[in-house]
């Protein structure tokens, strides 16, 4: 098993932080690349125009890897989820009455484009509710889900976990399913890729659109995105240059080619070239391959599997193990320590949570340790 690795972080020895599913800090190899690469623009002169794709080209090499895909050229720069909703919303033809499923309460960047829709397309928003809080429940929301997908299911629209709590869904037998009735399956990976294993070929999912600053571990305002064949011949969102054909010769630019560039790189967002962004991503994915995703689960489930036995013990319900990622959980609280109560010994105990809707939310890290989590357990008990 790993070690801790908090000796490649520059986090404060003062604070707790276990709230990566919120905003992950920067490895020092990736801060050092983004200062190196912001002093560039200070001298541009240096600044080439094959510069302006071989760090695109890496950061796409790096993704596609981590997540088993056939091919850069199946990966896209983005600048957020809700920009990777929006261009799978575009080139689905939706026709009224097709019906959306997608999960309680998920994150609102992979719900209102779909909202938007009932109003100007006539499609039907299936939400699929979460149970009670009882033994079982993960199992009974994939049943629930499963059962949700049928003849008039144009799209599921889910996470890999739910960003409140860390339920895990079962995307592979979504997946089959939602093959049987021909519907595209559009994942929201923000809150799993980069921190649990998924492959490309195995899930076979139409997209997959990830945030870049949680569990990929790179700066606000840059994300990743898989798509499938489905959408090899789509509509961006956006005509810039560098999407198109030939921009790669800066000398005929003016020479205008309406052809995009193959599969999804015609779905790279302008400016995708970003000389300080491109590159901190680039390097912070290859430190998440050199982990492995696997290895990250597993530090996770043996510092986090202990304290969360104390917490269940103690009256509170965590969903079962099989049913969530190890790297992010929810603590619902039974009633026997009022919740403010809870969040004040927190706060004064300096530990980072997040707080989603009725769950506490725990993500912690290879930066953390056991003793992390024992200290967290000692402000519910």
């Amino acid at each position: 098993m790993l070690r801790c690795q908090k000796h490649l972080f520059s986090l404060s020895d003062e604070v707790t932080y276990l709230n990566c599913a919120t905003m992950s800090p920067f490895l020092q190899s990736v801060e050092t690349i983004g200062i190196e690469n912001l002093k560039r623009k200070s001298n541009p002169q240096h600044i080439k125009s094959h510069d302006f794709f071989t760090d695109r080209q890496l950061l796409k090499e790096r993704f596609a890897q981590l997540i088993h895909a056939p091919h850069p050229d199946c990966v896209s720069i983005i600048p957020s989820v809700s920009y990777g909703i929006g261009t799978v919303i575009k080139n689905i033809p939706f026709e009224r009455g097709d019906e959306i499923v997608m999960l309680e309460d998920q994150f609102p960047s992979n719900v209102y484009g779909w909202m938007e829709l009932e109003k100007t397309h006539g499609v039907k928003l299936i939400t699929v509710s979460a149970p009670p809080l009882t033994p079982g429940r993960g199992s009974l929301w994939n049943k629930r889900l499963m059962d949700a997908i049928n003849e008039r299911t144009k799209v599921v629209a889910i996470p890999q976990v739910h960003w409140s709590d860390g339920t895990l869904f079962n995307l592979k037998a979504v997946r089959n399913k939602t093959l049987a009735m021909e519907a595209y399956l559009i994942i929201d990976g923000t809150q799993s890729i980069g921190a649990m294993p998924f492959s490309i070929e195995e899930i076979r999912p139409d997209a997959l659109i990830c945030g870049g600053y949680k569990w990929l571990m790179g700066a606000y305002g840059l994300g990743m995105a898989y798509f499938g064949e489905r959408f090899y011949k789509g509509s961006p969102l956006e005509d810039n240059w560098i999407n198109h054909q030939g921009s790669e010769d800066f000398t005929n630019l003016a020479k205008y080619n309406p052809s995009f560039k193959p599969k999804a790189s015609r779905y790279d967002m302008g400016e995708s070239s970003n000389f300080i962004l491109v590159p901190m991503l680039a390097q912070a994915i290859r430190q998440i391959s050199t982990w492995t995703t696997e290895a990250i689960q597993q530090y996770c489930k043996e510092i986090t599997a202990e304290p969360i036995k104390t917490l269940e013990g103690s009256g509170y319900f965590v969903e079962a193990p099989e049913y969530r990622g190890h790297h992010l959980f929810g603590i619902y609280a039974s009633g026997k320590k009022p919740m403010e109560a809870i969040k004040k010994a927190l706060t004064e105990s300096n530990i980072q949570v997040s707080y989603r809707g009725e769950a506490i939310r725990v993500s912690p890290h290879l930066y953390n340790t056991r003793e992390d989590l024992e200290k967290l357990v000692n402000c519910f008990i």
